[in-house]
């Protein structure tokens, strides 16, 4: 659940989040309402098996990186780079990684400012990228955008992994997000009126996901050559998929 708001003020943005509403999310992280317990383990599964020899990832709207940790743990990673809007969660970030054995860098930014920089600058290649509820926040057109770019970022049989939202197929916006938000309602219980009511808001404004089919016809576009869906939670609303370049 990365809050992205593309205006000139996002780092602005991003401390107001920080202050404000990171005690929602870590709520909402540590009930694992997002799924990120069996999101997480299924990722460190694939890092194991799919990445025999050393590789380095992009982690785009990394926080604080609590999870992400945890997947790469006994992996083969040697370089690990993470963009995240809040200078206050790449400090809890560095502390979290610290155990990690590998080169390490962090990047403060707005990731659709910062992967076209990557692009134009020819950076090395990472083997792996991750993006965990962050595009659902961009349009069609954005999402088309970024995901032709981070293929050009990627090695030859590297992967990109999105973690999001992702509405059902010929299921409008409106209709999935009444769905998810009865879902939140019913089983995001610890919340308090106060604190639904915040994050109702929030999904409401920012959240435009996609289908499955229209993720998979955008990375069939920019040359993917296979993708998988390796988890969707029991609502169907959230769901874990690999792009294969």
């Amino acid at each position: 659940m990365t809050y992205t708001k593309n205006d000139g003020n996002s780092s602005a943005y991003s401390n107001e989040f920080f202050n404000n509403e990171w005690r929602i999310y870590q709520k909402v992280l540590n009930n694992n309402y997002l799924r990120h317990g069996e999101i997480y383990s299924i990722l460190h599964k694939l890092l194991v098996n799919y990445f025999q020899k050393s590789f380095s990832m992009l982690d785009l709207g990394c926080g604080d990186c609590t999870f992400i940790t945890q997947a790469l743990l006994n992996t083969t990673i040697t370089e690990y780079q993470g963009v995240d809007l809040s200078e206050s969660a790449l400090k809890i970030a560095r502390s979290n990684m610290a155990s990690l054995d590998c080169e390490k860098n962090f990047i403060q930014g707005n990731f659709l400012e910062v992967v076209p920089e990557l692009v134009n600058q020819r950076h090395d290649r990472f083997d792996i990228i991750v993006a965990s509820y962050a595009l659902h926040h961009l349009s069609f057109e954005q999402k088309d955008l970024m995901i032709g770019q981070l293929a050009s970022l990627l090695q030859a049989g590297g992967a990109f992994i999105l973690i999001d939202v992702v509405r059902r197929k010929e299921e409008v916006r409106e209709v999935f997000m009444k769905r998810y938000l009865e879902g939140v309602r019913k089983h995001w219980s610890l919340l308090t009126p106060q604190e639904y009511l915040m994050t109702e808001n929030h999904i409401s404004s920012q959240d435009f996901p996609e289908t499955q089919e229209a993720l998979y016809e955008i990375s069939r576009k920019h040359n993917f050559t296979r993708a998988e869906c390796l988890y969707c939670d029991p609502l169907d609303v959230i769901q874990l998929l690999c792009f294969y370049r």
